[in-house]
Order: structure tokens, then sequence, then C-alpha cells
């Protein structure tokens, strides 16, 4: 299921930190498909995000808190929103693809694909990622269908790799 994409004003990222989080720190502001801007946010900062954090273990922790701290933007966002998974809200598709990216080999080739793939599978839900998309209306449903498509991401990715390798 697309989200909703008519953004906030950008008066509105700072009406709230929670806001600020929740729309990826301003890029869910997008116009035009707001997920794949966050995604691309997520890529763009990830090799920052990587030389600051470079132990495997501190980054892993990093990205829980970053869940745990997204599960409550998200949740106030969607409510000061009045829509729960609103388009401009992207949080949800950054911290889980920070881990694809953690996840995945470091040629661009490989992020290019698992890229493409995360947006497949963010769009598409595939089970259990739609159950939590229609059924679970909290920030911890907005987080978790992100999650699941960041897993089926990985898996391909690891499927592509072990017949692929390069």
């Amino acid at each position: 299921m697309i989200k909703v994409s008519k953004a906030p004003p950008l008066k509105f990222l700072l009406q709230h930190p929670a806001h600020f989080v929740a729309c990826g720190l301003g890029s869910g502001l997008s116009p035009f498909a707001p997920g794949t801007a966050g995604t691309l946010f997520a890529w763009l900062t990830y090799p920052f995000l990587r030389m600051a954090i470079e132990s495997d273990l501190v980054f892993g922790i990093f990205l829980l808190l970053c869940f745990v701290i997204g599960v409550k933007a998200c949740q106030i966002t969607g409510r000061a929103l009045g829509v729960i998974d609103h388009g401009s809200i992207v949080w949800d598709e950054i911290v889980p693809f920070w881990a694809v990216l953690m996840l995945t080999p470091q040629l661009l080739i490989w992020q290019l694909g698992a890229f493409l793939w995360f947006r497949f599978y963010d769009i598409v839900k595939p089970q259990p990622a739609k159950y939590f998309d229609t059924h679970v209306k909290n920030g911890f449903g907005v987080m978790m269908d992100d999650v699941i498509a960041a897993g089926y991401t990985v898996l391909t990715v690891a499927l592509f790799k072990a017949f692929w390798p390069f």
C-alpha cells in the first residue's frame, strides 16, 4: 500500500522533535515518492554513520535505539497528521535500510540492488509486513512493516550473492 504523499509544511518539522525524526530530518517532505527519498537519505548518510560508528556491535545497538525512538516518533507524528502511516513519515524506511546496508556488500552494485529490492518489498508488503501495515495501527506497526521488508531484502541479497558472487 502506498502511503499518503501530501507533505506537511516545513514548519511542521519544528513543532515537535518527534516530527523532525519521523519525517527523516526533512527527507520525508519530498512531494514525490517520500519513501524513496527517505531510503535515499539513509543510503547517503550511511557511510558517514559507519565512519562515526565502526563497530558492528555498537552500530547494531545504535539501530535498535533508533528503532525504539522511531516507534514513539512515528506514533506521535502520525497522530498529529491524522494518518498513522502518513507518507511523510520515513524514519521507518531509514532505520531498516541502514540495517540492510550494514549486511550488504559495500560495492555500489550490491547497494543499488539492495535499494531496489528494499523499495520493492516496502511497496508490495509481503506477509507478515502486510499484516503489520493493515492491522497494527501504531508506531510499532509503522516501523515493523519496513523491518520485515528489510529482512526480505537481506535474504534476497544473500541469495543473489550465493549464486552471483562478485
